[in-house]
């Protein structure tokens, strides 16, 4: 299948993992910032919330900065990177001359105390549009080198204040504009500079590895091996690739590391002793990485606020014997979870769908001993779900029409809303959660800056249980924070025992430890639809949405949800949603291609996607109900940010769980597949799933073969020298 880029805050569904950095490369561009509105919205909140939290994050650490050994020497193209850092942190940018032996770069001692959290959403100031006069002055810079004008608006919103003037000078400031490609870039630049223009120009090579690592960061890494950086400037024909990423970090748009790999077997350097060479010392091994700040500073805060948790005493709460009375009374696992989180401040939960029972034994159990305790869900779909477990009447009216009031009652909050303080307990008056415990349900599904954002707004002595199923496709952003944690072993893990039950649950374990395998389905949980090509593919999954699926099982099409691999090609969502529109609630589109009734998938920020159904529009924009709640979308955003949803990809149906699911794999979408895709799509079926199957041996092949591609990550690095590693 043609997976086409996710805008409007989805990711990349070729779920594989993610691509490596050549594929990165040529896969395409990420969201394009919106427009703000007059009013403070809860996507805006929530960008406004995470950028002063960056803010600050960034304040403290330039105020704690300390230089820290990596433990060896660099040379050659390493050691002139590395220079270049020095050399940007004495204000000065580094000339050929000043390539001399490095210093190890600078990571931020651990910090014991936590600082004040966040500015709470309520406060944030929220983002405006740009000036109708600068929006009008790039686009005659834009028109003048032959881009479309249909750009200028996400350029002045990208570029800020003189726009025009930042393009003039420097028209590869294009490719910071999402969508934009650097041949489409190359001739924005060749139309204004002229003959001025040229591959070796130091402007097009700083901008191509900024875009680079932008790349980089939508296939979920936080940085790069420069050896891959180098690699990916000479495919774009830079002439010197070396000079075009030192010329990016001496202007400061990126940052070089050195870290230190404890590889088996590796010699270990030992300090030379007074008046003894060292310079034939063997060195241990190190490998060299570049990234973009923001996802530097949210990897280190993240680290320091796991290191303060993880070596912080919990809050007094209750006895020992409360606990291990409370843990008495729970089943199973649920017991073993309780005793753990009694005595530490991070803890690591896995399982299933059905494992979810333990974590909501623990939130009643911490509950009964006083304590503030709260969970939070990925989606609406799962906030209701989970509320149902916890014994609340939330959840019981369907999968999308769970009452948020109920949930805040039950404790249970959803990740985006506890953040931008729309739901949970609020926070002090130091900028902290108010709150002793915290419980985060789809972990696997937090990115890096996500999960930093959280963390650093916990209290000193909470607690924080890190839940979710490890097999599931990681976060749509950078980073593999949950995955990164259970292989560093630096807190108790507790593995449910509780597997999910009947035919479906059998199929799906199967498929995560690679086994594709035929289940007896009586009740007809499981049923492949086999098809020739896409055409079929879209008329069938038409059919059972449509048909099949209510008249056999009682399910209505509503509660139907359809997983395609991606966004593009002949069945992918698009094509989907327009022949699901077609059938299931025909219109001429009159509200921006949309009419009441028709199922949103609704993206406030990206990587976020909210399910929900279109009420109506006026001048204020487009009127959805989310998850029960009214939801105004500014007509200016509406286009970015809300698409069809009777079709979604895997990545925006992680957290949710529907009672039928048609799983559409048409022949195209065979490169598609992995194994955490299949597990993830077919994992959102409660009752019933139908496999539209079209790519024959494929799918057996990608359950048995194709795993998740790597990520790269400096977390676990990051982790080490603070924290002791759990037995």
């Amino acid at each position: 299948m043609s997976t086409e880029p996710e805008t409007a805050g989805d990711a990349e569904d070729t779920e594989s993992g993610t691509p490596d950095v050549a594929e990165a490369v040529e896969e395409g561009a990420g969201p394009a910032a919106g427009e703000g509105a007059k009013q403070l919205s809860e996507a805006e909140a929530e960008l406004a919330a995470q950028r002063i939290e960056r803010e600050r994050i960034e304040k403290r650490k330039a105020e704690k900065r300390a230089a820290v050994a990596a433990g060896a020497k660099l040379s050659g193209t390493a050691a002139d990177l590395l220079a270049a850092v020095r050399a940007v942190e004495s204000g000065e940018k580094p000339a050929d001359t000043v390539f001399s032996e490095p210093e190890p770069p600078r990571r931020p001692a651990p910090g014991a105390v936590r600082q004040a959290g966040p500015v709470p959403a309520a406060v944030a100031a929220p983002a405006t549009a740009p000036a109708p006069d600068t929006v009008e002055a790039v686009r005659r810079v834009l028109a003048g080198g032959g881009a479309p004008e249909s750009l200028a608006a996400q350029a002045a919103t990208t570029l800020g204040d003189g726009a025009e003037d930042h393009l003039r000078a420097d028209p590869w400031q294009l490719l910071r504009v999402g969508g934009v490609r650097p041949e489409q870039a190359d001739g924005f630049a060749r139309a204004l500079l002229g003959a001025e223009c040229g591959p070796e120009d130091e402007r097009r090579g700083r901008a191509l590895t900024v875009w680079l690592l932008e790349q980089a960061a939508l296939a979920g890494h936080t940085a790069l091996e420069m050896s891959a950086l180098t690699a990916a400037l000479t495919q774009r024909h830079v002439p010197d690739p070396v000079a075009a990423v030192q010329d990016t970090l001496a202007e400061g748009e990126a940052l070089v590391f050195q870290d230190a790999l404890d590889e088996p077997g590796a010699p270990v350097r030992r300090e030379a002793a007074e008046g003894e060479e060292d310079e034939d010392e063997e060195e241990r091994p190190v490998r060299v990485l570049v990234g973009l700040e923001r996802y530097a500073l949210a990897e280190e805060s993240l680290a320091d606020g796991l290191a303060r948790l993880i070596n912080s005493v919990p809050k007094e709460d209750g006895s020992a014997a409360a606990w291990e009375e409370a843990a008495a009374s729970a089943p199973g696992s649920a017991a073993e979870l309780i005793r753990a989180v009694a005595g530490h401040g991070l803890v690591l939960h896995t399982g299933g769908e059905a494992s979810l029972t333990e974590p909501a034994a623990l939130l009643g159990a911490a509950r009964g001993l006083g304590l503030r305790a709260w969970a939070a869900t990925h989606s609406p779909i799962g906030r209701s779900r989970f509320t149902a477990l916890t014994g609340s009447s939330a959840g019981t009216d369907g999968p999308a029409d769970g009452s948020s009031d109920s949930a805040q009652e039950a404790g249970v909050a959803t990740v985006a809303g506890l953040l931008s303080g729309a739901e949970g307990p609020g926070r002090d008056s130091d900028g902290a959660f108010a709150l002793d415990l915290l419980v985060v349900l789809d972990a696997p599904a937090l990115d890096v800056e996500t999960a930093a954002l959280l963390v650093e707004s916990l209290p000193d002595g909470a607690r924080l249980v890190l839940a979710g199923d490890p097999a599931v496709l990681w976060s749509a952003g950078p980073g593999r924070v949950f995955a990164d944690l259970l292989a560093a072993r630096i807190c108790p893990q507790v593995a449910s025992r509780r597997p999910d039950p009947g035919p479906l649950g059998e199929l799906v374990s199967g498929i995560g430890v690679g086994e594709l395998s035929q289940v007896e389905a009586p009740g007809k949980e499981v049923v492949i639809v086999p098809v020739r090509d896409a055409g079929e593919a879209v008329h069938r999954t038409v059919q059972l949405v449509a048909d099949s699926v209510p008249r056999a099982l009682g399910v209505p099409a509503e509660e139907t949800q359809v997983i395609t691999p991606g966004h593009g090609g002949a069945a992918g969502t698009r094509v989907l949603n327009a022949a699901l529109k077609e059938r299931l609630n025909p219109g001429p589109g009159r509200f921006g291609g949309f009419d009441p009734g028709d199922r949103v998938a609704y993206s406030p920020v990206p990587g976020r996607t909210v399910p929900g159904r279109v009420v109506g529009a006026d001048a204020g924009g487009l009127h959805l109900s989310c998850a029960g709640e009214a939801v105004v979308v500014p007509k200016e955003r509406v286009e970015q940010s809300v698409r069809h949803g009777w079709a979604l990809t895997a990545h925006q149906a992680v957290g949710g769980r529907w009672p039928a699911v048609v799983a559409v794999l048409p022949g195209d979408a065979a490169q598609a597949l992995s194994r955490p895709w299949v597990y993830t799509a077919f994992g959102r079926a409660d009752r019933h799933l139908s496999v539209v199957h079209g790519v024959e041996q494929a799918l057996p092949r990608a359950v048995a073969e194709v795993v998740a591609r790597p990520r790269t990550t400096r977390l676990p690095v990051l982790l080490a020298p603070q924290v002791p590693t759990a037995d």
